[in-house]
């Protein structure tokens, strides 16, 4: 259930999220459990294909805006626009958090402030829960009690790109009443994601926690160039990154194209995305179109599917793909890959592995607990 939740992410991105894309107290898991399986037994396969649709659509306009740089900052260092280009004012003393995002709140975990972090999504609360306070109040990210979020006087609400998918501003009457809202939009390249943890970092005063994670993760990504770099160019794989799965009533498969950190990372650990070339971040191929791309391995980053690996070794009508043939077929972890902060190098790192095992075989993974 836990690599679950944020394939939604993914398709407004993450998605990643995104990415894009668990664990609370008794209750909280409940309740979450609850409107999980109404995301995801309950909804129609439809329902969860037009939602990939949209949101994907959404999100390649949303990400056309550049986001900007954390070097804007006032003399102490404080970011002065958040990521998304809006003026905002920290405060002196950031001491209660509100994260809207499940990779914000695993980065803040990470850097040591679950403890400050006073309400957060019902994915964060899901995945996080016993890490965090307990019992704190948790909301949903696409439509956010801005009421309860006024009474609860944070001093920063970190907000998703995805909360703002249906074009409204949904925390609207949050700002109204001056208190600091920071949107992280979701991030096209690991550039943009390693930005998003400086720019964290330094809203809440742990810049150099931040700096050392980025740093880490840099050079953990140079690891992974260097080797990619010994692969001859005939040895190359060609790679589909599924984000849904074909099925006789809705045969399109969603995959990354290119402006996706998911693209960068296939080319970063020396694959060819069989999607590189296509005009959209997350085009739909039609299954003659994957079929015929023929790829030397398939990763599947559809967590709605059971058994997906499986599924797409016995689709009929795949038995000639190379991927199939050879069983090169893998889930991607949807915790790694979903959410857009330093752990997506967990997920190339596992990529790499699946890929390539004779040259990444013997490496371990970053930032794995």
């Amino acid at each position: 259930m836990k690599k679950k939740l944020l394939s939604l992410t993914l398709a407004t991105v993450m998605a990643a999220s995104m990415f894009t894309a668990c664990g609370a107290g008794e209750k909280e898991a409940d309740t979450t459990k609850a409107e999980t399986q109404t995301a995801q037994e309950t909804e129609t396969q439809e329902t969860t294909k037009e939602t990939v649709s949209e949101a994907a659509e959404t999100e390649s306009q949303e990400t056309d805006v550049e986001t900007e740089s954390v070097e804007e900052q006032d003399a102490a260092g404080v970011p002065t626009k958040d990521r998304n280009g809006n003026d905002i004012t920290v405060p002196e003393h950031v001491e209660k958090i509100i994260s809207m995002a499940p990779s914000t709140t695993q980065l803040l975990i990470d850097l040591g402030y679950g403890d400050q972090i006073i309400a957060c999504d019902t994915y964060s609360g899901y995945s996080y829960g016993d890490q965090l306070t307990a019992d704190i109040p948790q909301f949903d990210m696409m439509s956010p009690d801005n009421e309860q979020i006024v009474a609860l006087e944070p001093d920063i609400v970190f907000t998703t790109g995805m909360s703002y998918a249906g074009g409204e501003d949904v925390y609207a009457a949050v700002k109204a009443v001056d208190v600091c809202v920071a949107d992280i939009p979701s991030s096209n390249s690991l550039a943009e994601i390693e930005e998003d943890i400086l720019f964290i970092g330094a809203c809440i005063g742990a810049e150099d926690a931040a700096a050392e994670i980025v740093e880490e993760m840099e050079e953990n990504i140079e690891a992974i160039k260097a080797i990619a770099a010994d692969i001859p160019e005939d040895e190359k794989k060609t790679v589909l990154y599924e984000l849904s799965t074909p099925t006789p009533d809705y045969p399109q498969i969603y995959t990354c194209g290119a402006n996706t950190y998911i693209d960068e990372m296939l080319t970063t650990i020396g694959a060819i995305n069989v999607a590189g070339e296509e005009e959209y971040q997350w085009p739909a191929l039609t299954e003659e179109a994957a079929v015929a791309a023929n790829p030397d391995v398939i990763l599947s980053g559809d967590t709605y599917t059971p058994d997906v690996v499986n599924v797409i070794l016995n689709t009929e009508g795949w038995e000639a793909v190379t991927a199939v043939q050879e069983k090169a077929v893998y889930a991607v972890d949807g915790d790694a890959i979903n959410r857009p902060n330093q752990h997506v190098v967990e997920a190339m790192y596992e990529m790499a592995q699946w890929i390539y095992p004779e040259y990444f075989g013997e490496m371990e993974l970053p930032f794995a607990a």
